[in-house]
């Protein structure tokens, strides 16, 4: 066994109870569960769970994020793995629609990948299922009324607010900036694009690593509440112009593109922490003529070199930096272990028909955070001598 992923599992301590309690009940038995999710150790123990509870996985992973090993190890105990690690974006649509194809009646999506390409194929017999992320409940609230069944967004549990998004994302991305370009923090100017839950952990890291935090928010109200937290606020220009390191968090795409090239200053670096790789421009940018050739540096490093003698760095070719670098270990144990908990706990309901039909791209039921963060406390409280 890796031992990355029998630690993962040792400590993913809330995922290795529900999975002991599936393994005696089966809640999933006769069920297929389709997914298209970062393939890492920490998915790993979800992944093993749900198949404890008597479901038949079908999985692949997302762009640039698959871990061999997680592939080896999910395929050796009966999950059915679909590809392997791609950067390439139509090989990734037909590992997506080939998870489609084993026709399962519960989808653990992430990023709406599996959920809008159903849409385009409906089949008989879909449950329902959950989604992981704040993109994906975007890409997925217009088409509520076509999907017409459960889906529960993860995203939107106040356990994974804070849990994961404030605390684990933030740590992680500076983390992940650390180990790629072993550059100190300390005085360094950063600016993060985006305050969402992710953007405000991402701030808040960097700020505790003693850089100086700049956010842009594109709502005023949001943009608020950065100020009032302490950072400051610019106009985005002034932000880009000033800073030393930029980072995308926001869930949109072309957040950074060719267009700001003349704003970046001489060695500023881009990364993304958003779920998709379209945040910064990054094919648009190497193509821009102001671009005069790519190196690339160190691993995870490219090197983008101007024609006025600038040099901008780019990590991980704008793909979620704390899941698509060397070494990547993503978020947090702990934090994970709560946000796949919720999982489990939630296509459970959703396989039970404990989830009316109505609730189509809504947040986990309150019962089911209750439940999730009684267990964490239950865990990890200090008890009576």
């Amino acid at each position: 066994m890796s031992s990355r992923i029998e630690w993962v599992g040792r400590n993913c301590r809330l995922l290795a109870g529900i999975r002991a309690e599936f393994e005696t009940r089966r809640p999933l038995a006769g069920l297929t569960i389709g997914t298209g999710i970062h393939l890492e150790p920490k998915t790993v123990a979800l992944l093993l769970t749900l198949a404890a509870g008597g479901a038949r996985v079908v999985a692949t992973g997302n762009l640039n994020s698959t871990q061999p090993d997680a592939v080896e190890h999910l395929r050796a105990h009966g999950v059915e793995v679909i590809g392997g690690p791609t950067t390439d974006a139509d090989e990734h649509d037909r590992n997506l629609r080939a998870v489609l194809a084993a026709r399962p009646q519960l989808i653990l999506d992430n990023g709406g990948d599996l959920f809008a390409r159903y849409l385009e194929e409906p089949y008989d017999g879909l449950l329902g299922g959950t989604e992981e992320t704040t993109s994906g409940r975007a890409r997925l609230e217009p088409l509520r009324a076509a999907l017409g069944r459960p889906v529960l967004v993860i995203n939107d549990s106040p356990i994974k607010q804070f849990a994961e998004n404030e605390h684990a994302v933030g740590q992680s991305v500076v983390e992940s900036f650390l180990r790629i370009t072993n550059r100190i923090t300390n005085g360094t100017r950063v600016t993060v694009l985006g305050y969402g839950a992710c953007g405000r952990g991402v701030a808040a890291c960097f700020r505790n690593a003693f850089a100086t935090v700049a956010v842009v928010d594109i709502d005023p109200v949001t943009s608020l509440r950065a100020n009032l937290d302490g950072f400051a606020v610019p106009a985005r220009d002034v932000a880009l112009g000033g800073a030393d390191v930029v980072v995308t968090v926001t869930g949109a795409p072309d957040v950074v593109t060719e267009k700001d090239l003349d704003l970046l200053k001489d060695g500023a670096i881009l990364l993304n922490a958003g779920h998709f790789p379209t945040e910064i421009a990054v094919a648009r940018i190497r193509q821009d003529a102001r671009v005069t050739g790519v190196e690339e540096v160190v691993d995870g490093v490219s090197t983008l070199r101007l024609v006025d003698g600038r040099q901008v760095h780019l990590l991980t070719g704008g793909h979620m930096v704390n899941l698509a670098g060397p070494r990547p270990l993503g978020n947090s144990i702990e934090s994970m272990d709560l946000g796949f908990a919720l999982q489990a706990r939630c296509l459970e309901a959703v396989a039970r028909g404990d989830v009316a039909p109505q609730s189509v791209v809504v947040p986990v039921p309150v019962a089911i955070d209750r439940q999730v963060a009684q267990a964490y406390l239950a865990l990890h409280e200090p008890t009576a001598a």
